[in-house]
């Protein structure tokens, strides 16, 4: 499988990752309700069946829930697993110390000695300082627990500023996870793009409240979803795969949908193999242009 590499001579990936914010949490996923470890599980492994062995995760994801659930299911195979997971810099945390004692927490709840990727979940800085900050991540480097830096929703002078300071101590920056570069959240809209959504059919949770999952949403994104559906008729492939198929020819960009089950990691893995034409990425690109503008 065609890999990316993250960052200048980091490690390489599969261009897709599974992003893990539904394993564990509750408030806006309602994990617990009607699906729970087995089903997330059974996500993991069809994943890993279909060659996609790169994860994204957090700290923060219920509450460690999500690192502690990843951990336990790389227990169980022998298949290498590569992990992307964030570090929040939240008030409290001051010092470089803060930065270590939050890697070898989530070091323990993923019950591994590595990380691949070790991200910055958000630009804030409260008291801790970014020189402060990057240079702990560097000494983590040089200690051989993370393999690559990444920050994330961070900006151009913000992504700059933290180049300089690694770069200072032979550190590459790796990559950026925002909602469109290296690392795509959300890159289905939290399910908007699957097509599963209408009028009738809301999702529950906290996405029920999103504006783009009223009917005027829904109305809005009408005509995107019917050239997914055309496009993904041709190549007997779903909305969704369409969408992400889009995301993995753009140069440089890893999608990371959510799984929460079998069904939709073998969805998400349907996404690979194959790639649209040039003159239907550049279509998307203007059909969707309103809602990154």
């Amino acid at each position: 499988m065609t890999t990316i590499t993250l960052g200048q001579n980091g490690p390489a990936v599969v261009p897709l990752c599974i992003g893990t914010w539904a394993w564990g949490d509750k408030l806006f996923w309602n994990y617990g309700s009607n699906y729970g470890a087995a089903e997330v599980e059974a996500a993991f492994k069809t994943s890993l069946d279909a060659g996609v062995n790169f994860f994204d995760t957090a700290e923060v994801y219920g509450n460690g829930l999500s690192e502690e659930l990843l951990g336990q299911f790389i227990k169980k195979t022998t298949q290498p697993v590569q992990i992307a997971t964030k570090f929040g810099p939240v008030p409290w945390r001051i010092t470089g110390k803060s930065v270590s004692e939050a890697l070898t927490a989530s070091l323990k709840r993923l019950q591994v000695e590595q990380i691949t990727l070790y991200q910055v979940h958000w630009p804030f800085s409260f008291l801790l300082s970014q020189e402060t900050l990057m240079n702990a991540l560097a000494d983590e480097v040089k200690q051989g627990r993370i393999q690559s830096v990444g920050v994330s929703n961070y900006s151009a002078e913000q992504m700059r500023e933290a180049h300089k300071i690694l770069a200072a101590r032979g550190v590459p920056l790796a990559s950026n996870q925002v909602r469109f570069t290296i690392l795509a959240y959300s890159p289905l809209a939290q399910g908007l793009l699957t097509d599963k959504y209408n009028a009738q059919e809301q999702p529950a949770g906290a996405r029920k409240l999103d504006s783009k999952f009223s009917e005027s949403g829904l109305k809005k994104i009408e005509l995107v979803m019917s050239t997914l559906r055309k496009m993904g008729k041709k190549r007997d492939r779903t909305p969704a795969q369409v969408a992400l198929n889009w995301l993995i020819c753009q140069n440089g960009v890893i999608p990371i949908p959510g799984a929460k089950n079998a069904k939709q990691a073998a969805e998400n893995a349907g996404a690979l193999g194959w790639n649209l034409s040039q003159d239907e990425v550049n279509q998307l690109e203007l059909m969707t242009r309103p809602w990154r503008d």
